[in-house]
């Protein structure tokens, strides 16, 4: 095991723009002890040593955002689209629901269970035109693009999936299947 000398550990502390007094704080040591440990003056315990490194190794690694697993463009239909043509996409592209989207801003969501209900209701009909705006559901959760990746594993926990929305635009999609990368 190679224990840091005090060079080292001050060295590491100020490449990651941490201060002596977040370290401590992260460490759950005192700042003076920091500063004692980086100025050479006391020999710290193992047990601080392993905080204090622990601390540098986390802060050291970098966190996947959600603008690194997002796909874009975003497949979606506006509410004044036909079924048909929702349809048409989830066919194409072997999916089951879209975002609905208006002006770039998310507005719900359709799916093809919903277009399959209305059916075996005999609400839909080929006859009559149908719109996207009949049969919209509620849309997906939707997040910031620098936002964490276990954040969003949380969402998709309760969510098929999540919508990255930034300046108000949606801009990429992560959805279930995507976690399946991070696992591989």
């Amino acid at each position: 095991m190679h224990i840091p000398t005090p060079d080292e550990i001050r060295n590491r502390r100020e490449s990651l723009n941490l201060r002596q007094t977040e370290l401590a704080r992260r460490a759950g040591i005192s700042q003076s002890m920091v500063a004692r440990i980086e100025a050479g003056s006391v020999d710290p315990r193992i047990s601080t040593l392993n905080k204090i490194i622990g601390v540098l190794n986390a802060a050291g690694q970098k966190s996947t955002t959600a603008a690194q697993m997002m796909h874009s463009p975003v497949l979606s239909v506006q509410p004044h689209d036909s079924i048909a043509r929702a349809v048409e996409i989830f066919e194409k592209n072997n999916i089951s629901q879209l975002p609905v989207v208006e002006n770039g801003i998310p507005v719900g969501c359709i799916s093809e269970s919903v277009i399959v209900k209305a059916i075996e209701q005999q609400r839909l009909h080929r006859t009559q035109p149908f719109f996207v705006r009949d049969f919209i559901e509620p849309g997906f959760p939707t997040v910031p693009p620098d936002i964490d990746v276990e954040t969003v594993i949380d969402i998709l926990q309760q969510n098929h999936a999540v919508l990255i929305v930034d300046g108000g635009e949606v801009r990429g999609v992560i959805t279930k299947h995507d976690l399946i990368s991070l696992i591989v």
